[in-house]
């Protein structure tokens, strides 16, 4: 009986680890395609599943931090959906390609345009960014979600601690930016001009080096091969006879 409710309890828990781990990853979420590097351009999926059983998503908002602006948000269009994007004033000008910024991008929202995500589904929203801030590692983008029976859920809440809230904000993490414009490409590329002069150098006084002992050994490798292939063809021969041989000595004894 005690083994029965331990079972019972044991099982019972494991569904609750199940559901509730399942609840935890329902949310929206910012995914970047490749790499999302601090100081350059990234393109991200925003990935809207719907967690209601009798209702549809017919409506997103996501919001962008003008504390860390973008000057460029392109969103990719969605069949079925219409995206418009609003801009807002800076109040600090941001510097892009040697031109000054006098606004960024505040806020995409995707209306249902013929289509929704139905219940049991989920969809992306591609979204083109840059450049993306050098002074932080992080993007938080706050999303209000709307079903088709007027719920509205908002995920704008930031996660202070290790435990993770229950309309967690999408995050896009940014990765440090890259040391190509430090000449670390032209470093990696130096090795092999060098080898490259040196063989011709050495071909230009007749030396050959390495080249030459390839040669040797290639014609060695052969000459084994070779030895090797006339052994086999005299082995079989010889293989051949002594059979010829015990069947005639077969016959003469029967003879």
């Amino acid at each position: 009986m005690n083994l029965s409710r331990a079972a019972l309890a044991a099982g019972t828990a494991a569904a609750s680890v199940v559901l509730l781990s399942g609840t935890a990853f329902a949310h929206v979420s910012v995914q970047p395609q490749g790499e999302a590097a601090q100081g350059g351009y990234a393109t991200v999926n925003i990935k809207v599943p719907n967690e209601r059983d009798n209702a549809s998503t017919v409506k997103l908002e996501v919001n962008f931090p003008l504390d860390h602006p973008l000057a460029s948000v392109m969103p990719q269009p969605v069949p079925g959906w219409k995206a418009v994007v609003t801009k807002s004033k800076l109040d600090k000008p941001l510097s892009l390609h040697g031109k000054q910024i006098n606004e960024a991008v505040s806020k995409v929202t995707w209306t249902a345009d013929g289509s929704k995500i139905g219940p049991g589904q989920f969809q992306q929203f591609p979204l083109s960014l840059g450049q993306l801030p050098e002074n932080t590692d992080q993007l938080v983008l706050k999303a209000i979600q709307t079903y088709d029976n007027d719920e509205i859920v908002r995920w704008i809440e930031e996660q202070k601690g290790s435990e993770e809230p229950q309309h967690p904000a999408p995050v896009l993490k940014l990765s440090a930016a890259g040391d190509d414009h430090h000449g670390g490409g032209a470093a990696t590329s130096a090795a092999p001009t060098a080898s490259a002069s040196d063989s011709a150098s050495a071909d230009a006084k007749g030396g050959h080096g390495e080249k030459a002992g390839d040669h040797t050994e290639t014609a060695s490798a052969s000459s084994t091969d070779t030895t090797a292939r006339v052994l086999g063809v005299a082995g079989i021969l010889v293989g051949i006879a002594g059979v010829a041989f015990g069947v005639l000595a077969g016959r003469r004894r029967s003879a």
